[in-house]
């Protein structure tokens, strides 16, 4: 583990200081330059005054103290470059992180006309989260919140959860700190950027993770176990227990996945019965008879299962 500004490698700095030693030189050779050429131009500025010399004669004492001064800038520019270079013989890490393998062994020579790689240091904590989702599912948001059924979190305000392989959740809560404004041609997607806090380093830069993205909330929805949720060529559907006793037949819009529920954000109306078991050996038109299934600690609280011969009222959430 590393901090920004900690000394990583050391290149052989001789030709570097000695590089910084002639041009510091150079600078004093030009300052005593432009200070006699100054003493020059002020002395035949007095004398320019009195009429004892030519105006060509003060005209090149003029000039000689502009060039000398300009050699003066043009040194201390050498030097600043020089004292840069020597600087660059010391390579420090630009960020906090993990420094990975060294390229090189002691003694190499490194930067002969082409950029060396040294060694590379990845940010563990905080981590940045690289994934993409669709540009039809980001545009149906678009238009959810300009109807007002879903309002939309604001910048970092989103709210990012990661799964592990296992489908644990990691511990820490990230926020959204990137989406680009373009869609991927190649894809049809558009890229985002989460930041999650690492402080244990359990995550590690090039790891695979799924991402869970809460941009906003659903004003108005129903969550259905995803039991009940059946899918022909039409798109998806539940079965619900009619008033008069009859199996009914009612199209849905899936939004998302959230535990073992599906979150329905049209299809469905209060009061509604969905039908969540023993849906092999039923169908719309056939009689039913409503009764609450058991408690299932999967299922939402605020949408209770249902069995065959029954049903219980969904509930807007």
């Amino acid at each position: 583990m590393v901090k920004e500004g900690d000394p990583l490698v050391l290149i052989d700095t001789a030709p570097y200081r000695a590089a910084l030693a002639q041009a510091n030189a150079a600078l004093e050779q030009a300052e005593a330059s432009a200070t006699n050429a100054k003493v020059a131009a002020d002395r035949n500025r007095e004398l320019a005054n009195q009429n004892l010399v030519s105006r060509m004669q003060l005209d090149d004492a003029l000039a000689l103290e502009r060039s000398t001064a300009a050699q003066v800038s043009a040194a201390r520019a050498a030097v600043t470059t020089a004292r840069i270079n020597l600087g660059y013989a010391t390579i420090t890490s630009p960020i906090s992180g993990r420094a990975g393998q060294m390229r090189v062994l002691e003694g190499a020579l490194v930067g002969q006309g082409e950029a060396t790689l040294l060694t590379t240091v990845e940010q563990v904590d905080p981590i940045f989260v690289f994934f993409d989702q669709p540009a039809s599912d980001f545009e149906r948001l678009m238009r959810a919140q300009a109807s007002g059924d879903v309002t939309l979190a604001q910048g970092n305000l989103a709210e990012v959860r990661l799964l592990r392989d296992d489908g644990t959740l990691y511990d820490e809560k990230g926020t959204l700190d990137f989406s680009d404004y373009s869609v991927n041609p190649a894809t049809g997607a558009v890229a985002f950027r989460g930041r999650v806090s690492n402080p244990g380093r359990v995550l590690l830069p090039g790891m695979y993770v799924k991402v869970r993205l809460s941009v906003g909330t659903l004003k108005k929805g129903f969550r259905v176990p995803q039991l009940a949720v059946q899918r022909d060529g039409q798109g998806p559907f539940v079965l619900v227990a009619g008033a008069d006793g009859m199996v009914a037949q009612k199209r849905i819009v899936t939004t998302s996945a959230v535990g073992s529920d599906w979150v329905i954000s049209s299809g469905l109306a209060d009061g509604d019965q969905v039908i969540v078991d023993n849906l092999q050996k039923i169908g719309p038109g056939m009689p039913v008879k409503a009764k609450p299934a058991k408690a299932d600690g999967a299922a939402a609280p605020a949408v209770p299962a249902a069995v065959a011969e029954g049903a219980a009222p969904t509930t807007a959430s």
